[in-house]
């Protein structure tokens, strides 16, 4: 097949107007158009006074391919078609003796069981949260009755962090094997929309996603694999450097000399008992800050002009960044176009926040964590354990400024600029639940991150007009943007001094989102298929 990529067509275009637009492209008549699909489309919105244009990206097949190629040999945007059908490194071709282990049913431990499971090696997962609709359950009981579940909220339960979210699947990693197309094929199959394979920043949306995961589950299952939930991992089993298998809450064993251990960013306590058992491991930055709230209208004028509001665009997002004078970098963080600001803690009384969209993005207000980096040789040294240490420390400050009730603290823009207390909302009204207490957010995170958000917010402003909006709203505080701490490996995807043990996804240090988890799922499965089936590199 051809691709075409830049194609580009009017924002308004009818859906008929593609093919004659490839035909004039390639200068082709209708006949040598044999059919086409559609790969990618997105649109460029930087310049707000001009029109704006879908893009797109085109595979086609046609009449005498070979002709058209010679013919565009110098033309960057016609090419042949690349190969992102996914490959199988290996097949089991009988049962094994030995099963082996995914720790974790986050984005990461789903596909990394599904890889397994389709290479028949039946992996058995263990998930120390509750299946995702009863855990949907458990976490409104946070947002509405102030009541936290430990082992099932925002964090913990099947389909991970990432099922109270966006649902964003988009990503920034290299991925020269494609496998990113794989993972969108696979929600795709399990019942998301079609059109996640081909827009550039596709999301699911909360809702759509817990049924997506609840049908991976069963076809991990099909193949059979086997999902445990309300197992955690209390012990690892280790024996002159060898995993041999993991101990249980109720005191079960597991033996397996392949685990691939899943951990999402909070998994504190697991962390720390590897650390006990002393797996390799190594702090790593990450980013504190706030979410901010303004009205989704306000986004959308400022990112598309004339075009706010336009069906086929939906709520406009941003990305931005901010280098302050004190050497602190500060950027907007999982903006959620039309979203809601989300309790997410995981363990009692604290305060951390998220952002969360449906798949329709049409809530009154859009929210984005506004962060600023943080590294261990500045903030935490010592221990690897010392950014979760200080993690702690944060949102146990964030749960009493809040009241101790799981309400957060909260600051309007203008106030926090100006370093005075709030004392009563303007025009945005937050969505946080349980609700927020309104005071002064200078008070929850280290002076320079509150010296370089000050700084920040208004540098924010002269890039989207209305953004340092006095009345626009914080909500604190965004402690868990990733992990805190990398569970190095090697080339052969296992711990650097536990064999056996396959360190992966965003607990582990090695993703940061739904899409880049799962791609690294299926890397660290594929690297186990090959030690179990004895299958040589490449």
């Amino acid at each position: 097949m051809l691709r075409i990529t830049e194609l580009k067509l009017p924002l308004d275009h009818p859906e008929e107007a593609l093919r004659p637009a490839i035909i004039q492209r390639l200068g082709i008549t209708d006949s040598e158009l044999l059919d086409f699909s559609l790969f990618k489309r997105s649109y460029d919105a930087r310049k707000k006074s001009s029109e704006i244009h879908f893009i797109y990206t085109i595979d086609c097949n046609l009449r005498d391919e070979a002709a058209l190629l010679s013919q565009f040999a110098d033309d960057r945007h016609i090419s042949v078609t690349p190969d992102t059908a996914y490959k199988a490194v290996g097949q089991a071709a009988e049962d094994l003796a030995e099963r082996p282990l995914v720790v974790g049913f986050g984005p990461c431990g789903i596909f990394a069981a599904l890889i397994l499971a389709q290479a028949g090696l039946k992996p058995i997962v263990l998930e120390r949260g509750t299946e995702v609709r009863q855990r949907t359950k458990d976490t409104w009981g946070l947002w509405r009755k102030n009541v936290l579940k430990p082992e099932s909220n925002v964090q913990f339960g099947e389909g991970g962090a990432g099922t109270f979210s966006d649902g964003k699947l988009y990503s920034q990693i290299k991925d020269p094997k494609h496998y990113g197309r794989k993972v969108l094929q696979e929600f795709v199959k399990a019942g998301a929309p079609d059109e996640i394979l081909y827009v550039s920043k596709p999301h699911i949306g909360t809702f759509r996603l817990t049924g997506v995961v609840a049908t991976m589950r069963e076809e991990i299952k099909a193949l059979g694999g086997e999902v445990r939930f309300q197992q955690r991992v209390s012990d690892v089993l280790i024996e002159d450097g060898q995993l041999s298998g993991v101990v249980l809450d109720s005191g079960e064993q597991i033996l397996s000399r392949q685990v691939i251990i899943a951990l999402g960013h909070s998994a504190r306590d697991t962390f720390r008992m590897l650390h006990k058992r002393e797996v390799f491991m190594e702090a790593k930055p990450f980013s504190v800050g706030f979410r901010i709230e303004h009205p989704q209208g306000l986004i959308d004028r400022a990112r598309l002009g004339k075009y706010a509001g336009h069906p086929k665009l939906g709520a406009a997002d941003y990305k931005l960044v901010h280098h302050a004078k004190n050497g602190r970098s500060v950027y907007s963080f999982c903006m959620c176009p039309g979203g809601t600001v989300v309790a997410a803690t995981s363990e009692p009384n604290r305060v951390v926040t998220n952002g969360m969209s449906q798949y329709s993005r049409n809530e009154r207000n859009a929210n984005a964590g506004i962060v600023v980096g943080i590294t261990p040789e500045q903030d935490y040294p010592g221990s690897p354990l010392a950014g979760i240490e200080l993690q702690e420390r944060l949102e146990s400050q964030a749960y009493l400024l809040g009241g101790s009730t799981y309400e957060a603290p909260g600051q309007l823009v203008g106030d926090f600029i100006a370093g005075k207390a709030s004392t009563e909302l303007g025009s945005v009204e937050p969505s946080y639940k349980p609700g927020i207490k309104l005071g002064d957010l200078a008070l929850a995170l280290p002076d320079f991150a509150i010296e370089a958000i000050r700084e920040a917010l208004p540098a924010f402003g002269k890039q989207i007009k209305g953004f340092d909006l006095h009345d626009a709203v914080l909500t604190g505080i965004e402690t868990r943007t990733s992990s805190p701490l990398r569970i190095t490996r090697g080339a052969d995807m296992q711990s650097l001094n536990v064999r056996g043990l396959y360190p992966a996804g965003e607990g582990a240090g090695y993703a940061g989102g739904i899409l880049s988890a799962g791609v690294d799922g299926i890397r660290v499965a594929e690297a186990l298929i090959k030690d179990m089936l004895g299958i040589a590199e490449a």
